[in-house]
């Protein structure tokens, strides 16, 4: 099947090379004619696991290729909008300007029939505003929102865990269900489930997943507050309550919390909308969601600033990650970054390392010392900062060769990630969030 793609970040560059890879003809729309000439070449504009293979695949069997001409998605049966959905400069809003300029860029080159499927992350109620413009010229609109994770977004793109389509009443929804089920063939084949729901559903599905996981991060970490001035130890607590299968563990490690693209925004826009609709008070709580997250960047400052004696000023602090997750490169809202930062504004002499997110790192914020190679990062620093659990810190970093590293022996601990008694045995002041 012919399929476009408006936008090509990371949804949707992703999401065209995957459905090429599952053999259909694609056609990638982005206005940003440097990321269209790399994504051309078969070049991924972004650290993302398994892309780079999919896209030089994707290229070399020309099935897919990529345009800054909105013409191009001319004759394409199925057109995804896949543009991105920031928080508002001036508030905790979606800005939508991407979403309508996509909408409104493709509106000339529909034809009756056609399926316009949105990715997008959107408030509920964009679809309903949205769909007007899209079915005066024939063709349908469906909302398709995306499940993904950074770092295993090939992955849950080929076979994800649920479809959800929100489709208008009628037959022209119940056609473009139908439509929809052919372009995800393969997943539905392995029983992937495929839900059909309204269109104000799907939409409130994507945020409403999102609300949820950063409650449960939110929550792990307010239990963490208490243990810290408790004497419990939050890891031990998570696994004792993760067995209940009501709870699960997954989700439940306390640390600075999260980061990224999606959920900071996703929440605040959640709200925000709920406000917009009278019922702000049934969100209520994702506002201390949000403040318990940013809390703990904080405390993580907080334990290396008592860890070095009560001032970081001239020492020499070594953060582990800068990116908001490991496997990949996005610094959004990186928690990791924003302890960098904290620790210079301080007078702490900052250097950070990370496998994939340097130059995206260096380009946000040039005031830090960056370098690539673990160990050199390591030199002489009086203390060290997991704060983006790459294996290579996390599990290949032992303490013993970190003391032959290190000038200090202080290690925070910003992900729990580390064996708190393995690193205090090798003569470490170790810290970690919410352990004693």
């Amino acid at each position: 099947m012919r399929l476009s793609v408006i936008g090509c970040g990371y949804l949707g560059a992703v999401h065209a090379a995957a459905m090429a890879s599952i053999g259909h003809d694609v056609v990638g729309i982005d206005v940003d004619q440097e990321k269209v000439d790399a994504l051309s070449r078969g070049e991924a504009p972004f650290f993302e696991p398994d892309l780079q293979e999919l896209l030089t695949a994707g290229v070399r069997s020309g099935r897919l290729e990529f345009t800054t001409d909105m013409a191009a998605a001319s004759g394409a049966k199925v057109h995804f909008i896949g543009v991105g959905t920031p928080q508002q400069k001036d508030g905790d809003a979606a800005d939508l300007t991407y979403v309508n300029a996509a909408v409104d860029g493709l509106l000339p080159f529909l034809a009756p029939g056609d399926v316009v499927a949105g990715k997008s992350t959107v408030p509920v109620g964009t679809a309903a505003e949205l769909a007007p413009r899209v079915e005066a010229t024939g063709a349908v609109l469906v909302w398709n929102p995306e499940f993904l994770r950074e770092g295993w977004a090939v992955k849950d793109t080929i076979d994800p865990d649920r479809l959800v389509v929100g489709v208008g009443s009628g037959v022209d929804g119940e056609r473009a269900a139908g439509v929809l089920r052919e372009v995800y063939h393969p997943a539905i084949a392995k029983e992937t489930p495929f839900i059909v729901t309204d269109r104000a559903t799907a939409e409130l599905v994507k945020v409403a997943a999102n609300a949820f996981l950063a409650t449960k991060i939110s929550f792990i970490n307010a239990m963490a507050e208490i243990a810290e001035v408790t004497g419990a130890d939050v890891t031990q607590l998570a696994d004792a309550i993760g067995h209940d299968v009501r709870i699960g563990r997954r989700f439940l490690g306390a640390g600075i919390g999260f980061g990224g693209g999606c959920l900071p925004k996703d929440i605040r826009a959640f709200s925000a909308r709920a406000e917009e609709l009278g019922r702000g008070e049934s969100v209520a709580f994702l506002r201390e969601v949000d403040a318990i997250n940013l809390r703990r960047r904080e405390r993580a400052v907080d334990l290396v600033i008592d860890a070095l004696g009560g001032s970081v000023f001239r020492k020499s602090v070594t953060v582990l990650g800068a990116a908001f997750k490991p496997h990949s490169d996005d610094i959004r809202d990186s928690p990791a970054l924003d302890v960098a930062v904290r620790l210079h504004g301080l007078g702490a002499r900052v250097t950070v390392t990370d496998p994939a997110a340097l130059e995206n790192a260096r380009r946000r914020h040039p005031q830090l010392n960056y370098v690539a190679d673990r160990d050199e990062a390591l030199h002489d620093a009086d203390a060290i900062v997991l704060v983006t659990e790459w294996d290579e810190y996390r599990r290949d970093l032992t303490p013993q060769h970190a003391s032959t590293l290190t000038s200090g022996r202080v290690a925070v601990d910003g992900r729990n990630g580390w064996d708190a008694a393995a690193w205090r045995a090798a003569g470490w002041s170790y810290h970690g969030m919410g352990r004693p």
